[in-house]
Formats: structure tokens, sequence, C-alpha cells
């Protein structure tokens, strides 16, 4: 390939895509690549192969990221599936359109997310959070195409929401297991939060215990801090020690001090075994799919509802807007306490009764006319800070 100078090889390739994603055949695509004076090297970059070997009307996406060694956390590969091509046109189109939402100055914007549609209609949505009516909005995406839909939600109430149930936390069971699951409760100095799965470093080969981090009363850093794990039998033991702090994505990771240390499972109504995650199609699929997700908090336990967003931005907290979010089920879901939850769904490929993680619960709507719990995704989280599950 010619060498580029002006930023156009990008734009000539995020073009390409697109005309791969509208529906060009094999052939057409063939004397596209030739005529543009591509190599056929460039495969990788575009998925040629992929492509090629997929059924006419169909492109190829990553949905996952899974282990290809069940016991070994670091065996990590990406994992594709074929979707209609006209559904892959309106679900980009949509990201790119809610990105351009997110970088622009709208007085009054409040957050958005994409819906991708099912794959028979082929078509996306994304919502819109504002506190005044903003006609901006639709200046913003006025280049929306058609298959992608724009609903506007003005919220002008955002007082808190008071939890007035008392409920009892989920503790660890088992003092003489040194290997010790998500779902149940953990304790900072000022509140209980609910312990995530392990997270694992590539870079270092590590994995530390998760949990959010506004549990350690939003301040700025939590590095340091300390965390314990709380019994039935009301033993108390420290678990670790805060080793990274993440503010905007609202999670720490925490170091092992003692004989436990974090494992890939989650206490619910079985033992979830994890295998990997979802990346942002894969989610999208699982929209597509009408497939809902499950969290297991140390407050409401366990519980399942449908998928109302992905790739999801929150400005409804802090300075700054949170970016790769996830929205699912509904204000029920979630209560404090519940904060380092993770939302996850069955292995769609596996026959093993594993499953894959969705993203953290950080958070639920305290607004009128939307319920939901929302988080960091879990790529997002690999892709902005290099962990996975």
């Amino acid at each position: 390939m010619s060498s580029d100078t002006d930023g156009s090889t990008e734009q000539r390739l995020a073009s390409l895509r697109e005309r791969v994603a509208r529906g060009m055949d094999r052939r057409e695509f063939i004397r596209t690549l030739v005529a543009a004076g591509y190599s056929l090297g460039l495969a990788r970059v575009l998925g040629v192969d992929d492509f090629l070997a997929a059924e006419d009307g169909e492109v190829p996406v990553v949905t996952a990221l899974v282990r290809t060694d069940p016991d070994d956390p670091w065996s990590v590969d990406t994992r594709t599936r074929s979707v209609p091509a006209s559904w892959y046109a309106s679900v980009s189109k949509a990201f790119e359109l809610n990105e351009l939402l997110a970088e622009s100055t709208i007085t009054g914007y409040l957050g958005s997310a994409v819906v991708p549609g099912t794959y028979d209609d082929g078509g996306a949505t994304i919502t819109v959070e504002v506190s005044v009516e903003a006609d901006a909005v639709r200046d913003v995406v006025d280049r929306a195409v058609d298959g992608v839909s724009i609903n506007v939600d003005t919220i002008r109430n955002l007082d808190g929401l008071e939890d007035d149930v008392q409920r009892e936390p989920r503790r660890a069971r088992d003092p003489a297991s040194t290997l010790v699951p998500a779902g149940i409760s953990c304790e900072t100095d000022t509140s209980i939060a609910t312990l995530g799965p392990a997270l694992y470093e590539p870079g270092t080969n590590s994995r530390y215990f998760s949990t959010a981090h506004h549990a350690f009363d939003s301040v700025e850093d939590a590095r340091g801090a300390t965390v314990s794990l709380p019994f039935e039998n009301g033993q108390r033991t420290e678990l670790g020690t805060v080793t990274e702090s993440y503010p905007v994505a609202d999670v720490v990771t925490i170091e092992p001090t003692g004989p436990y240390r974090p494992s890939s499972t989650i206490d619910g109504d079985r033992q979830y075994d994890i295998q990997g995650q979802f990346t942002r199609y894969g989610l999208a699929d699982l929209v597509a799919r009408d497939e809902p997700l499950e969290k297991v908090g140390a407050l409401t336990g366990q519980t399942s509802g449908e998928i109302q967003g992905i790739d999801a931005v929150s400005c409804l907290t802090g300075s700054v807007c949170r970016r790769g979010q996830l929205r699912w089920g509904d204000e029920t879901d979630m209560a404090d306490g519940d904060s380092g939850s993770v939302s996850f769904h069955a292995d769609p490929v596996s026959d093993d009764e594993s499953v894959l993680i969705a993203g953290f619960n950080n958070a639920r709507t305290w607004w009128p006319g939307q319920s939901y719990v929302w988080g960091i995704a879990a790529y997002q989280l690999t892709e902005q800070h290099g962990f996975h599950f």
C-alpha cells in the first residue's frame, strides 16, 4: 500500500468496511481491493479472510474473549460469529453516532446508549437523555442513516433514590476455603460492597480481587486502603490492599495480603465458572437474540433482566462522562451494597454451563421515567486498563 500522509488511508478503510457491511458481494469486494491498490496482505486488517469464508449477506464480528484452556486464565483468544450485514451496518453506524454525541457539547446532555435491533429487523436505536429540550441532538445526528433511530428523553428530576429495605448481606461460608468466589460481601472502612471475580493483568501475570471504587467513600485515590472479608460465622479477616484505583471506571483492584485468593467463580444459585467476557458486538448479539443478563449481589442476591443499552455514555455523576457503560435490568436488581458485582450470561457455545462476563454493576437509575442498572462493560475495562476476567 502506498504511504499515507493525510489520513486518507483510515478513511478509505472505514469506507470499505461500510460497503462490505452493506452487502457488497465477494467479487465486487476483490475488484474494489485491486482497484484501490490494496494488497491481499491487508486481509487481516480488513477481515477479508473471515469475510470470504462467511455466507453471502453476512460479516464476521468478534463476540467474546474466551479461554482456550479452561484452567488457564492467560490462554485468552477471540471468538467470532457471522451476523447479517444489514444489522452490522446499522449497529456500527449507531456506535459511531453515539460517539459523536459523547464528543459534542450539547447543553443538557446527560447520556446516551445504543440499543441494537433483532437480526430480523436489522435496525438500531440510540436513546439520549437530556436535562432540557434539546433540538441540538437532532442536529448532531443529522447524518443518521436508514436503520438508526433516535429517542430523546428529558430528565428533570435527579433527586437521590433512598433504599429503605433492610437486607442481610451474603457472606463467605467456609473460612477453610482459600479461593473466594464473587457475589459475596466485602467491607471497606466506610461501607459494604460486593466482591467481583478475579481480574487478570496480562502484563504482570497478576490476579486481583475486584470491587467498586465508590465503596471507598468516593475518594479520588483508594490505593493502600484495606478490604475485609466477613464470614457467616462472624469471623472477619483482611482480604487485601487496593493496588490500583480507577474512579471513572468505578473499579479497584485488590492484591491479596493473606491466605485467600480470588477465583473465577460466582457464588449464586449454583457455582458459575467464568471462562471469558463479551465484547461490544458480543453484547449487541445478546440484544439481537433477546438474551437476558444475570447478576449476584451481596444484598439482593441473584436476579436477571433484559439489556437496555450498550456502549452507553453517562454524564450523571462526577465531572467526567463515563463511557463504555452497560445498562440492563431495572432498579430492583440493585441495592446499596451490590456495587462491585458483575453481570453475566451463559457462554452461548459452551456445553459445560460456564459463563461470560458482561460488565460491572456500579449504580442504578434514581430519576423518573427510566429504570436500569449501569456500570462499566468488560470490553471497556479491557480496552482502557488491560484487565480481563
